[in-house]
C-alpha cells in the first residue's frame, strides 16, 4: 500500500493550539548588544489587518527562532539581531501561517540600510525589478526596521513576494 501525504491545513477555530510561543516575539533580550525590532502589519487581500495570523522567522544565528501572533490591528513583532550574511544579503527566513491557508507562506525579510548587500544577493536578483524585490525589503525605523506582509495584491499595495517550498 502506497502512503499518501497529510495535506497542510489550519485547525479552524483553535488555531492558536501549538503554535503559542513562550517567549514571543523575544529572540534575544531588549539589553542584548545590538538588538532591533522587525515588526509590521500582515494585511489580506482586501488590505484589513490579519487578526489571527502567526509569523515565525529564522535566521542563522544560534538564537534565531522567533514567533510572534498577530495582535486585532494585525501587528507583529520581533526582537533580535540583525542576522549575519551566510549566502548572500542578511536576512531573515519567515513563514506566515493564517485563517484560510491551507499551507504555510514562506517569504524572506532584507534590510533597507543594506543596499550594497541587496544588490549582491542571488535572491533578491532573481526576482523581476518590477516590485517583487521591494516586497522583500524593509524599511529602516527608529529602533529597527518595518515591514508589512501582504498575503494578496490589492492595489495599490502589491502581495508580497512568496517561495515555493
Amino acid at each position: 500500500m502506497t502512503a499518501l501525504p497529510t495535506p497542510g491545513q489550519t485547525v479552524g477555530p483553535f488555531f492558536s493550539i501549538g503554535m503559542e510561543w513562550l517567549d514571543g516575539g523575544d529572540v534575544v533580550a531588549g539589553d542584548e548588544p545590538g538588538a532591533v525590532v522587525v515588526a509590521g502589519r500582515v494585511l489580506d487581500g482586501a488590505g484589513e489587518p490579519v487578526r489571527d495570523a502567526v509569523v515565525e522567522t529564522w535566521q542563522v544565528d544560534p538564537e534565531g527562532f522567533g514567533r510572534c501572533a498577530t495582535d486585532e490591528e494585525g501587528r507583529w513583532r520581533i526582537r533580535t539581531v540583525k542576522p549575519a550574511a551566510a549566502s548572500g544579503a542578511p536576512h531573515l527566513a519567515v513563514l506566515v501561517y493564517a485563517r484560510g491557508l491551507l499551507h504555510r507562506l514562506a517569504t524572506r525579510i532584507y534590510f533597507g540600510d543594506e543596499p550594497d548587500a541587496n544588490a549582491q544577493d542571488p535572491v533578491l536578483a532573481a526576482l523581476p525589478d518590477d516590485g517583487a524585490r521591494a516586497t522583500l525589503i524593509a524599511t529602516p525605523a527608529p529602533g529597527g526596521y518595518n515591514h508589512d506582509i501582504v498575503l494578496q495584491t490589492h492595489p495599490p499595495i502589491r502581495e508580497t513576494t512568496f517561495f515555493a517550498l
